[in-house]
């Protein structure tokens, strides 16, 4: 009660809001507010979601293959098979999580199958999407869309620059990713000896190279079968798509909102901290489709919770969260409205400083082409 008090004391206020304030409330209240049934995983619940994936893209290969000499169908098919790509990769990632069932054998089942038929190594990306949750905000320890420092920046040569910070090319960046990291870590998620890795967790890494494997020998057989030309259409530019989505929305649930938000190293980085620079984003018609990922600072601080009560422990929890949750702006049936945020922080957020523990993107004018004052 006293810090539902403080917050709405802290809304009445006429100052400026800081995000970077340390917050008036703990890890433990916001975890109070949400109701108890919004902890409970049901496993069969989750697995009616990847039954009704798995319609959505089979169905969706049988329209392209029976209409497949009219020319209206192949667009209308890469987008709908590319959205509900992303859609199996959300729940590969509960999986990840243990949101989607209590039974880590289930969840590891389910995972691979899904993360292997999207060629994503489903060990690898687990940990190192665990590393990314358990340091979110911080500047040197984060794993996902993490800022790069100025020294490190500099170093950079003109072509990574191009494609880190001019779109499209960052949203082709996912594969590159799980084989080399970011600019400034390395590491592979396909190398059980990477530095992502404790030597106990070599074995998984295995296991889930070795399915990837298997399934870009199972393309380079279904290929010999229709044809490479077929295998393109019905899945090389879906998975295209897919990662153009995955890039997107990952990026944009760390950056490009409205006000500046700070990142952390040092003594000021905490994970409640860190976990509230996170940005919830409406998907418009696409947020049933790719399970609510977009209602994303409850599953930032805590990932146990299904997908499907995300929205309530949110509702819950902004009580106690007060201005360090901002509401998203609502979209149309298309969320055009974020192509905006997209491309200008791409283009803008460049690099945070060598020094200091709370730090605001700063921008590389010479590069946008501007000269500085």
């Amino acid at each position: 009660m006293a810090v539902h008090t403080k917050n709405l004391q802290q809304q009445e206020s006429h100052e400026p809001f800081d995000p970077s304030a340390p917050p008036p409330f703990k890890v433990a209240d916001i975890r109070a507010a949400i109701p108890s049934h919004c902890w409970v995983k049901n496993p069969w619940r989750s697995l009616s979601y990847v039954l009704r994936d798995i319609l959505a893209v089979s169905l969706l290969v049988f329209i392209a293959v029976y209409f497949q000499t009219s020319s209206w169908v192949w667009p209308i098919y890469w987008a709908a098979q590319g959205t509900m790509f992303w859609a199996i990769f959300v729940l590969g990632h509960d999986c990840g999580h243990g949101s989607f069932s209590d039974n880590p054998n289930l969840n590891s089942i389910v995972g691979h199958i899904l993360h292997s038929s999207i060629l994503v190594p489903y060990h690898g990306w687990r940990i190192s999407h665990r590393t990314h949750h358990q340091n979110h905000g911080h500047v040197e320890n984060d794993e996902s869309w993490v800022p790069l420092t100025e020294k490190t920046y500099n170093t950079l040569d003109a072509s990574t620059k191009l494609l880190r910070f001019k779109v499209p090319f960052p949203l082709f960046a996912y594969p590159l990713y799980l084989w080399y990291r970011s600019p400034g870590k390395s590491g592979s998620h396909f190398n059980p000896y990477s530095d992502m890795f404790a030597p106990n967790e070599r074995r998984y890494i295995v296991t889930s190279t070795l399915c990837w494997t298997l399934m870009v020998v199972n393309l380079f057989f279904l290929s010999t079968v229709i044809g490479p030309a077929l295998l393109f259409k019905l899945y090389g530019i879906p998975y295209v798509i897919f990662v153009m989505w995955l890039d997107a929305v990952t990026y944009l649930h760390h950056h490009g909102h409205e006000q500046k938000l700070p990142w952390y190293r040092g003594k000021e980085w905490s994970y409640l901290r860190g976990g509230l620079t996170t940005v919830d984003r409406d998907y418009g018609i696409f947020n049933n489709i790719h399970h609510d990922i977009g209602t994303h600072v409850i599953h930032h601080l805590f990932p146990q919770i299904p997908h499907y009560h995300l929205i309530e422990a949110t509702k819950a929890a902004k009580s106690v969260l007060g201005n360090y949750y901002r509401e998203p702006k609502k979209s149309g049936l298309i969320p055009v409205h974020l192509i905006d945020n997209l491309v200008r922080s791409i283009s803008q957020d460049h690099y945070v400083s060598d020094v200091g523990d709370v730090l605001y993107y700063q921008t590389d004018y010479r590069m946008m082409g501007k000269k500085m004052d």
